[in-house]
């Protein structure tokens, strides 16, 4: 049996940078093949599919559970981020993660952290950097860390956070760092709604109008499959869609170029249609891919 295919051994735990540096390192050494899932916790069919995937295509999966307050604004939920660290050991074995990296503030940043990981440009100006301004450099600083700490690896990411994995993949090709970045498809509900460790702050009417954000973002691809080239026609339709939910307050909405996001019309080639919308507590965020076939 390979090590990827064993579910039954507890995941071990390690706290500290040392620690899992060490075993990331021995697993090479043997021979094997590393697959590094990131998460902040509070697991859920999202993260088992990462896990999924790093376990059919690696011989040891380690998965990281750090709430990163670096990635969060002073007004964002840090403080009241949900966790359950006994259900997302149980998840993580039950994919087969051989190593859980669950380490404190302490133990991932020097007190104030000095050192930030920025990336420039329009993948990090718009959409989800032009709501959250500091959001991406600390996204990027924990996940350079992450990649320090692993070494030479493959990381596992969700493209629920679409603009995230497009940043990752751009800081990896610009540093050189030897992790080859791999993108899985979202987990949705039965209604559509993409899976989120957020989406347990909604309650049960908030629940109900969430599919909105799905439903707006399959409209605007049906439209330019049926043949809309304008970029304004699309953002508009969708938006209609979404201000007509009383539960929804709209952040944005908008179709772009799929490898960097830049904004593109007449829409021609592969696209991305992406949104924010708040809902309650949360703000909800998800993606779909079209191509206008040249």
């Amino acid at each position: 049996m390979s090590e990827s295919s064993d579910t039954t051994a507890e995941p071990r735990v390690v706290t500290t940078q040392a620690d899992f540096r060490a075993a990331t390192d021995a697993a090479r050494a043997a021979g094997h093949t590393v697959g590094l899932v990131p998460t902040m916790g509070y697991l859920h069919d999202g993260h088992a599919s990462l896990m999924r995937a790093a376990a059919a295509e690696c011989d040891f999966v380690v998965a990281t559970i750090f709430v990163n307050p670096l990635q969060f604004a002073a007004d964002e939920d840090l403080d009241s981020y949900p966790t359950d660290i006994a259900a997302d050991t149980a998840l993580a074995k039950a994919q087969g993660v051989k190593l859980l990296f669950i380490p404190d503030t302490d133990e991932m940043y020097r007190q104030p952290p000095v050192t930030a990981v920025t990336i420039s440009g329009t993948i990090t100006s718009g959409f989800e950097g032009g709501s959250r301004p500091t959001h991406f450099s600390g996204v990027a600083t924990v996940v350079a860390k992450l990649f320090s700490l692993t070494g030479p690896c493959r990381a596992y990411f969700g493209e629920k956070d679409y603009q995230q994995l497009i940043m990752i993949r751009t800081m990896v090709e610009d540093l050189s760092i030897p992790v080859e970045v791999v993108g899985c498809p979202i987990v949705r509900e039965h209604d559509g709604l993409a899976m989120s460790s957020r989406n347990s702050y909604l309650t049960e009417s908030q629940r109900a109008a969430a599919p909105v954000v799905n439903r707006a973002l399959r409209a605007g691809v049906a439209a330019i499959e049926a043949g809309e080239r304008s970029a304004d026609a699309v953002r508009a339709l969708m938006a209609e869609l979404v201000n007509a939910e009383p539960e929804a307050n709209l952040d944005y909405i908008d179709v772009a170029r799929a490898h960097d996001l830049e904004p593109i019309d007449p829409l021609s080639g592969e696209l991305r249609l992406l949104a924010a919308v708040k809902i309650g507590i949360p703000r909800l965020i998800d993606n779909l891919g079209t191509t206008i076939p040249a």
